[in-house]
């Protein structure tokens, strides 16, 4: 199913973000959380293309494999990040071969051991022009960007982000996935702001439940979220107790996307960084919408 279509033809639109390991271990621990997560029937699974491009044949493999073995639209993860158009195009055409539908399309972080990303000869700046270049060579793949509710760390300002955001969609892009964040109301903010400059397509908010604080707080450091005071007090009181984060985490969750599915979004991506417990825990706990 295409990502216009998810939106379009289903009540909600549910999705889980996994990403590629890099052992063997990995893979059978990846497998058993794609099982799990194929239990609350999601529209879609994506998987990540890793810094710099680093896993980009491993995330069309994955692809196909959620596709084939386990019954569920995937979408992969594609960024400009040091290929060529002709390399990108390549990689298009076997992403597509193999039965891929949608793509996620970004310009991607800087490579390992880089600082700011650098577009290499031949290659792309922006990823409005990733989405122009897929859709015209692609007109049938679904096509996802990226949104920041609370800004891209190397945009200028939010209304500068905000007119990047609109060239991607003006582009060819179906639907815009959120970066993760812990403030409805910077959502909510996002969400009035697209409208305003004509940005009609649906924005679905991106979930990450915290699982450990020290790694959400590496996380929010690189991506620019920000943890509610609240919330971040809390966490650092139980700093010492791994099981009592969690529970932090997932309650905190919880409430989140009830009050998301309260303001109508029509779906919710959540990043499970290839573990389904804390997901799991949300899903049992939500309503979601059955009927459009």
């Amino acid at each position: 199913m295409r990502i216009a279509d998810v939106y379009r033809d289903l009540p909600f639109g549910l999705s889980i973000e996994i990403f590629p390991p890099k052992t063997p271990a990995g893979d059978e621990a990846l497998f058993a959380t794609l099982e799990r997560a194929s239990h609350w029937n999601p529209a879609f699974i994506s998987c990540t293309y890793g810094a710099g491009g680093s896993t980009r044949n491993r995330t069309i493999d994955l692809c196909s494999k959620i596709q084939n073995d386990f019954d569920i639209a995937a979408t992969a993860h594609f960024t400009c990040v040091g290929s060529t158009r002709e390399e990108l195009l390549e990689w298009l055409e076997d992403a597509h071969s193999q039965g891929i539908s949608n793509i996620m399309a970004l310009r991607g972080d800087p490579p390992a051991g880089a600082e700011e990303f650098v577009q290499v000869e031949g290659g792309l700046q922006y990823a409005n022009e990733l989405v122009t270049l897929i859709r015209e060579n692609f007109p049938d793949l679904g096509i996802g960007v990226a949104g920041y509710p609370e800004k891209h760390p190397e945009a200028q300002n939010l209304e500068v982000d905000l007119h990047n955001l609109k060239r991607k969609v003006d582009a060819g892009a179906d639907a815009v996935f959120t970066q993760l964040f812990y403030d409805n109301d910077s959502f909510l903010r996002f969400r009035e702001d697209c409208e305003e400059v004509g940005i009609d397509e649906p924005i679905i908010p991106g979930i990450m439940p915290i699982t450990e604080f020290a790694r959400i707080k590496r996380i929010t450091s690189m991506c620019g979220a920000e943890i509610p005071p609240e919330l971040f007090s809390k966490l650092e009181a139980a700093q010492d107790d791994s099981d009592a984060q969690f529970e932090i985490g997932v309650e905190f969750a919880i409430k989140q996307c009830q009050d998301l599915i309260y303001e109508g979004v029509p779906g919710i991506h959540f990043y499970v960084l290839n573990r389904m417990d804390a997901c799991d825990r949300i899903l049992e706990s939500l309503d979601l919408p059955t009927e459009s």
